[in-house]
């Protein structure tokens, strides 16, 4: 069927409109902690709903979709862990984070070991960043490509340059309002999305529940003890809390929307809610992908290529026209949140944690300048980034989680020696980085163990290491206090 001229208008409206309310966050950016921290006066619901969209890329609603259709609901293993991660959060990183005046996750580095080792888990933060979301900017080529029919560089470069626009002006505060929007559209698109589907498929719910049943779509858990399957009870639950204890506790990505909380109470409450609304969504996202199993059933000759293209095809050719433009329009939300998250922490770390400490005593109009010529920058490497991911990835999802996790592992390990003990120092916890970091590449690199697993080893690794490192060598330039 494809989209017609309303669905085009209601994909227009929306780019232009959330464009235009980015931009009104503009006249209250006067100083780095506006920008960068939206002067720390952010409400907790507006922060968990933005830690919602900044984890929710293009990749989750078209590739778990994708997922669902092409296995089952075991997925939401991982899930349970997101939310178990969470808890660890708001008790062992987040009361460090609120001691002082913090801008990005890798000061508590610096205060705890040292400036060396602060560059160093920074720099790890931005390059690894900056690979995963080069992929998820990808994903939105798939969607745009099959919508509007755009070329994928072309696609690309719209959703990134009307991203950047609002960013570039209006600092955190648009990104986390704008993410708020941007959750409700998405979310709201999918259910309508959802209610469609019903529609479409003869004997509705009824139907669909039955041949997902016999086909074991419908399964959720699996205990079996095994260190190669990625989504058992063990290594989603496991996996799933270290992953999350790393993404959300170390990336600069969520923690600069936990120190945007006015206290340290409601940073945690924000955590743990947007717990609970990332649950209901990934299940929403899977029953999505469980329903285009049943439709698609009646279809046999029907292909897609890959497995992410289903969603996206699905709105386009079967969807009625109006609510195939408002889907459309949801998975774009959720692409532009994510990369306007990307492009605000970047940029942050980039300023903070390298720029001023060489220049520290720039004016505060000049820093407001370099930093929104760093979004700019980062801005064209994700680009860049993502161009170079067409053709090269499989299913998108995965791939994204796997290059994020490489890194993960090494950087939690580092964190919690610096929390949890007093006898690690600068060089033996520098010494473990490296080794946690190249273990979890080898790992994926050269051997078939499941992602879920990447973070957990990496950590352990990286922590035993630090800590016998720290008894066996020379403290050498370590500043260990004893604020861990």
């Amino acid at each position: 069927m494809g989209l017609d001229r309303l669905d085009l208008i209601i994909i227009a409206i929306y780019l232009a409109g959330i464009t235009l309310f980015g931009l009104r966050f503009r006249k209250r950016q006067r100083s780095m902690r506006d920008y960068f921290l939206a002067d720390r006066n952010i409400p907790w619901w507006a922060i968990s709903l933005s830690i919602v969209a900044a984890e929710t890329s293009t990749l989750t609603i078209i590739s778990i979709p994708g997922l669902a259709y092409d296995t089952n609901l075991m997925f939401l293993q991982v899930v349970m862990g997101y939310v178990v991660g969470r808890v660890v959060i708001s008790f062992v990183l987040l009361p460090q984070y609120f001691r002082g005046d913090l801008y990005t996750a890798y000061e508590l580095i610096e205060r705890r070991f040292g400036g060396r080792l602060r560059s160093l888990t920074a720099g790890l933060f931005l390059i690894t960043r900056a690979a995963a979301e080069g992929v998820r900017v990808y994903a939105v080529s798939i969607v745009v490509g099959i919508a509007l029919g755009t070329g994928e560089v072309a696609s690309i470069a719209i959703i990134t340059a009307l991203t950047l626009i609002y960013t570039f002006e209006g600092g955190l505060a648009a990104v986390i309002w704008t993410d708020v929007v941007q959750t409700v559209i998405y979310v709201g698109g999918t259910l309508v999305g959802v209610f469609t589907i019903l529609h479409l498929v003869p004997g509705g719910w009824t139907a669909i529940h039955s041949l997902a049943e016999s086909t074991g779509k419908l399964q959720m858990f699996d205990f079996t003890p095994t260190l190669w399957k990625p989504y058992t009870f063990w290594a989603g639950l496991l996996g799933g809390a270290f992953l999350t204890t790393a993404s959300h506790g170390t990336d600069q990505l969520i923690v600069q929307r936990l120190l945007a909380a006015r206290n340290q109470k409601q940073s945690v409450t924000a955590l743990l809610s947007s717990g609970g609304a990332i649950l209901f969504q990934f299940a929403l996202f899977l029953m999505v992908g469980v329903m285009l199993f049943a439709f698609y059933h009646q279809q046999p000759s029907a292909a897609f290529g890959k497995a992410d293209r289903i969603y996206p095809t699905f709105i386009v050719h079967e969807m009625p026209h109006g609510i195939s433009g408002l889907l459309i329009a949801a998975i774009l939300a959720a692409a532009m949140s994510n990369l306007s998250a990307a492009l605000n922490s970047l940029s942050s770390s980039s300023m903070m944690d390298f720029y001023l400490r060489r220049k520290p005593n720039i004016d505060e109009r000049t820093k407001m300048r370099i930093s929104r010529i760093s979004t700019v920058l980062w801005a064209a490497l994700l680009f860049a980034l993502a161009v170079l991911s067409l053709h090269k990835v499989g299913r998108v999802i995965e791939v994204g989680l796997q290059i994020a996790s490489v890194a993960y592992g090494a950087l939690l390990g580092v964190f919690l020696l610096g929390v949890l003990t007093k006898r690690a120092h600068q060089r033996g916890a520098t010494i473990a980085l490296f080794c946690g970091f190249v273990m979890d590449l080898y790992v994926w690199l050269f051997t078939k163990i499941p992602w879920t697993w990447y973070v957990l080893i990496g950590s352990v690794i990286t922590f035993a290491i630090g800590y016998a490192a720290s008894l066996f060598t020379a403290e050498g330039d370590s500043v260990l206090e004893s604020d861990s």
